[in-house]
């Protein structure tokens, strides 16, 4: 256990710096693209899903309608932070995982 709490914020910081980076490139990667939902793309898929799901219209607040101005417009500052708090969730589950290896 010592290991998780010397080594925990080695790992979380950096994750956290990489979820900020990675999360536009994970937009464009599933569809999300400054020039709208790309066809064929996962995006495209749901939003497909959401506007079935809906009679024919994408709800406001939906996570389509939440992800595809990121897309667009690169992210905000809440997004930021959500991007920069899950890099560093996933930093400190790989840290409690090794530590629980070692």
């Amino acid at each position: 256990m010592h290991y998780f709490f010397v080594n925990g914020p080695l790992l979380c910081c950096p994750c956290a710096v990489g979820g900020v980076f990675a999360a536009p490139l994970v937009l464009g990667a599933v569809g999300f693209t400054s020039a709208g939902i790309a066809a064929g793309s996962w995006a495209a898929g749901m939003m497909s899903a959401a506007a079935v799901a809906n009679g024919g219209a994408v709800a406001a607040g939906s996570t389509v309608a939440v992800l595809q101005p990121a897309g667009v417009a690169g992210l905000g500052t809440a997004a930021t932070a959500v991007a920069a708090g899950t890099g560093a969730a996933i930093g400190g589950a790989l840290t409690g995982l090794v530590a629980i290896i070692i």
